[in-house]
């Protein structure tokens, strides 16, 4: 089973937190949760996001289709998200910010605004949490700042959950899911196991000090002309005794008494 769980490091779940939490902000300043279900929706397809990407890592030691489909899964949550976010823009008439707007670019550059200790991603106050960078622009600004921010930070977590995909799509192709690595592992441990069957029984004690002589005079086989092998019988009547049998066994079953 391959390492699997540590999706915490992962920086496409890191971001998708964010996302979540600002999202609970964001609908808790702006939209009615009592008027409409819009809230619902939007803090749901947040928490999919999040939280597909966890059940994927985790779900990767065993099945590694499962966790493609989970984070595609959370892929396409952010994508509904993000039509909510500009529906918002659009319909409260507020602009949309291009790539290139100045805002949108301080917000993106908040991404490596940290001091490079990692982020505590339990203790909300850490000014390294990735959370309390983009406060103020969320919960401290206009709605059009809070909604474009959030859409900046939706792109960023694409663009990793797209790279991501992408790599798990590779490993897959190259290595092979868990289920066929069972099954290539269940395979050898068979081989493995009629290679031994085809060798002369280790628990037999019996005095193999004549079995260079005995194979140095080895007959043909009667059937197909192959040199024989000298092999002990393990089952049967005849349990224990030696005989000669066929090298090309199974192809070929001839035997000869000893």
């Amino acid at each position: 089973m391959r390492p699997h769980g540590g999706y915490r490091n992962l920086r496409s779940f890191q971001v998708t937190e964010i996302i979540y939490d600002g999202t609970v902000a964001f609908c808790a300043r702006f939209l009615d949760a009592r008027r409409t279900r819009l809230v619902d929706q939007m803090v749901q397809a947040a928490r999919s996001g999040r939280q597909n990407i966890a059940e994927g890592s985790r779900a990767s030691g065993t099945s590694s289709q499962t966790e493609l489909r989970l984070v595609g899964v959370a892929r396409a949550s952010l994508d509904e998200l993000l039509l909510d976010y500009e529906d918002y823009l659009r319909q409260h008439g507020l602009p949309l910010w291009s790539k290139d707007h100045p805002k949108a670019r301080e917000v993106r550059g908040l991404a490596a605004a940290s001091d490079g200790r990692p982020p505590d991603q339990t203790d909300r106050t850490d000014q390294t949490n990735g959370y309390a960078r983009y406060r103020p622009f969320i919960e401290e600004s206009d709605a059009e700042t809070a909604a474009n921010t959030l859409i900046c930070l939706i792109h960023q977590a694409n663009y990793l959950l797209d790279r991501q995909i992408a790599a798990l799509e590779k490993q897959f192709v190259d290595e092979g899911g868990y289920s066929e690595r069972l099954a290539a592992a269940r395979l050898e441990a068979r081989r493995r196991r009629a290679t031994q069957s085809d060798r002369t029984d280790p628990t037999d004690q019996t005095d193999r000090t004549d079995q260079t002589e005995k194979t140095a005079r080895a007959p043909n086989c009667p059937l197909c002309g192959q040199p024989m092998t000298l092999r002990t019988a393990r089952k049967g009547p005849q349990a224990g005794s030696q005989f000669w049998g066929c090298a090309g066994y199974p192809k070929c079953k001839g035997t000869l008494a000893l």
